[in-house]
């Protein structure tokens, strides 16, 4: 998701003076990339906090991504996030869960494999079992409730063009919720979730605090997205309940029962790990990811200012220096000079 504001980055940096060019590369150099990103290559095996051993079987999850190719104007990309969907696969396969994907259509689901991936991305990517599921998704349509404990709701754009008010997802998540089941979903996710009946004139999100893809963060990415995805999503969210956000893009996850969403993809590690717990089950103990501690950074620079963050960071393991630079990018964009300032001397610290 980042791919476009780094172009619109490189074209800002075109216009300036060389020597300004200059002084910002031997800036750059003195900065760690060794923690950004992962390896192509692997595997599961490569995941060492999986267990090597399957855990017994606790019970079932449907995982739901959408169908739609393309934006409703027909000019952008849409479809699933895959990162949003592989680090919960793995959360939820460790906790002894199996994990079923469906989509409206059935068959193969149209996947965005953005930037930042790490090892468990990759090798959700290579490992055959998982290629088979999003080859064969289930079609919605078809699917028995009864077999599930819970549903989660990938994100991505396509979620808002046909999860949205889709007939079956309704069916299937109302089900489950009125046995006693829970319902997660990410980022775009929570559109699924709007005018869900469970009783008679009652909703889902009625009187329930709930979070999604704020109207910043998508405003920040995408010019128009009304008309290319139908409706703002936090305002959507915000009509049926109590709508809560942090900055953009950020790590947010809200419980409200057993109803637990995640803002943005940044999200999805704690949001597929609080779906465990309220499960019943403790997730598998996993490391932070360097990406994830780089947002623990954000969210601390952001709360207690530069000292406290520059603190942290040298008391904490690996840091994916490119995302504090990315967010370095946003606030240049948005005029915040000094953030631009703080996380570039963070990045190098």
């Amino acid at each position: 998701m980042w791919k476009k504001t780094r172009v619109r980055w490189i074209a800002a940096l075109a216009a300036l003076p060389l020597v300004m060019v200059i002084g910002v590369w031997s800036w750059w150099a003195g900065i760690d990339f060794s923690h950004g990103g992962g390896d192509p290559e692997a595997t599961r095996a490569d995941l060492a906090w999986l267990p090597q051993k399957q855990p017994a079987t606790r019970g079932r999850i449907l995982a739901v991504v959408t169908s739609a190719e393309h934006t409703l104007d027909g000019q952008g990309r849409a479809g699933f996030e895959l990162t949003e969907l592989s680090r919960a696969w793995w959360v939820f396969e460790s906790a002894g869960f199996e994990v079923e994907l469906a989509s409206p259509a059935g068959g193969a689901a149209p996947r965005v494999v953005d930037d930042g991936l790490v090892d468990a991305d990759y090798a959700f990517l290579n490992e055959p079992r998982t290629q088979a599921h999003m080859a064969q998704t289930l079609p919605l349509d078809g699917v028995d409730s009864s077999r599930y404990d819970a549903v989660y709701i990938v994100g991505g754009k396509g979620a808002m063009i046909d999860l949205h008010d889709h007939p079956g997802l309704k069916r299937i998540l109302a089900e489950v919720y009125r046995r006693g089941g829970l319902i997660a979903a990410v980022c775009h996710g929570p559109a699924a979730l709007l005018n869900v009946e469970i009783a008679p004139g009652r909703f889902l999100l009625q009187d329930r605090r709930v979070t999604g893809f704020t109207n910043a963060e998508e405003l920040f990415l995408m010019e128009d997205p009304v008309a290319r995805l139908g409706f703002m999503l936090e305002d959507a969210l915000a009509a049926e309940g109590h709508f809560s956000e942090v900055p953009m893009y950020l790590e947010h996850v809200v419980i409200d029962g057993r109803v637990l969403t995640g803002q943005n993809p940044w999200s999805t590690w704690a949001l597929a790990e609080a779906t465990i717990r309220a499960l019943g089950v403790e997730p598998a103990a996993r490391p932070r990811s360097a990406e994830e501690h780089a947002v623990d950074l954000l969210a601390l620079l952001h709360a207690q200012g530069y000292e406290a963050a520059r603190a942290a960071k040298l008391s904490m393991g690996p840091v994916d220096n490119r995302l504090l630079l990315m967010h370095g990018v946003v606030a240049a964009m948005l005029g915040e000079h000094k953030r631009l300032i703080d996380l570039m001397r963070l990045a190098r610290v």
